[in-house]
């Protein structure tokens, strides 16, 4: 029934003057693209600025965050009493590093970072390898033509259990997601904007500027992470070991 209704799904789309992509293969790849705009590339740092507002308070963090596929590491600049208490991700395993502990604590991706974000939103984006697409529809989002997938997680270590993603045909990037547990309850969105440029494969390639989380069941609850400072490097396998990390 699943395959049916995707099969449907793509026919539909497949219409005369409508620019949708008319398989799998090629949604999936499309898919992946939008990733890279979310950091989904092998060598790359950045700074995120995150901004929480809540009931009426505001709390402010400032991370440097290295990645390499699906390796990730932030490290706290601010606030003064967090600098250098470190966020290990190798994997989609996750570990809580503190100056001063002998060992590293085993987080999830999913535990609160501040505010509506989570531990694991620092990371790169990998939707095309963690999830599964369960269906496809075309919708319009502001006016712009937009593949929406319905995503369910390959595993229980992703961030999110199931996702929808609007993601623009034209532009290729992740334009707004809804996140929902797994007995399908919706608890938070987020929308993307794209003003930062990488230089990726001998071209320019948008890359995320602002992720806004809003809580989707206290609406005067939102979070703002807020990404600068991008750079395209090479990373050595040896920033991610745990153990130098922790000495």
């Amino acid at each position: 029934m699943k395959y049916l209704k995707l099969f449907i799904t793509i026919l539909l789309l497949n219409l005369p003057g409508q620019a949708w992509p008319t398989d799998m293969e090629k949604a999936i790849a499309l898919l992946a693209q939008s990733d890279l705009s979310r950091g989904n590339v092998s060598g790359i740092e950045w700074d995120i600025d995150i901004e929480t507002e809540s009931e009426g308070k505001i709390q402010k963090n400032t991370l440097q965050v290295l990645v390499k596929g699906t390796n990730c590491l932030a490290i706290y600049q601010t606030p003064a009493k967090m600098k250098g208490r470190k966020l290990l991700m190798k994997d989609r395993n996750m570990w809580f590093i503190k100056p001063g502990l002998s060992k590293p604590v085993p987080i999830s991706p999913r535990q609160k970072l501040l505010g509506g974000a989570s531990n694991g939103d620092i990371a790169s984006t990998n939707y095309a390898g963690d999830y599964t697409i369960e269906s496809i529809t075309q919708d319009l989002l502001k006016t712009e033509p937009c593949f929406l997938y319905e995503l369910k997680a390959r595993t229980k270590n992703v961030t999110y259990d199931r996702i929808r993603y609007w993601v623009s045909l034209p532009r290729k990037i992740g334009l707004k997601a809804e996140f929902f547990t797994l007995s399908g309850k919706m608890f938070k969105i987020a929308f993307f904007e794209y003003d930062n440029t990488i230089m990726l494969n001998g071209q320019e390639q948008p890359f995320v500027s602002k992720m806004t989380i809003k809580n989707a069941m206290v609406e005067t609850e939102k979070t703002i992470m807020a990404y600068h400072d991008i750079n395209i490097r090479e990373i050595s396998a040896s920033a991610f070991n745990l153990n130098l990390l922790v000495k």
